[in-house]
């Protein structure tokens, strides 16, 4: 399973990218170092709910907004997950099977 920050990161960078925005731009209307959002957008930071609700805001998005798209993220990947396990178990029923 990815880790939440990862998927954070993902969506904070996708937001920032699809406006046009550098890190840079980021940074200064966040109020936060330019390298500390680069480590949240790469899923190397855990982002406190303040620096969030900064980066949201610098974004000119909700937070709800960015929260909301991590739990879609996060609804794939578990989606994805619950997939495999189910696929892995099948497979190993028919190996029981078939050895039998």
């Amino acid at each position: 399973m990815t880790a939440m920050r990862q998927l954070v990161g993902e969506v904070l960078r996708a937001r920032r990218m699809s406006q046009g925005l550098t890190l840079r731009d980021v940074s200064g209307k966040a109020r936060v170092s330019l390298g500390y959002i680069s480590e949240v957008e790469r899923g190397q930071k855990e982002p406190s709910s303040e620096l969030l609700a900064a980066l949201a805001s610098a974004l000119d998005v909700p937070l709800s907004k960015v929260l909301l798209d991590v739990s879609s993220l996060l609804e794939v990947e578990e989606a994805a997950e619950a997939h495999i396990a189910s696929v892995s178990s099948i497979a190993r029923g028919a190996v029981s099977a078939s050895a039998a």
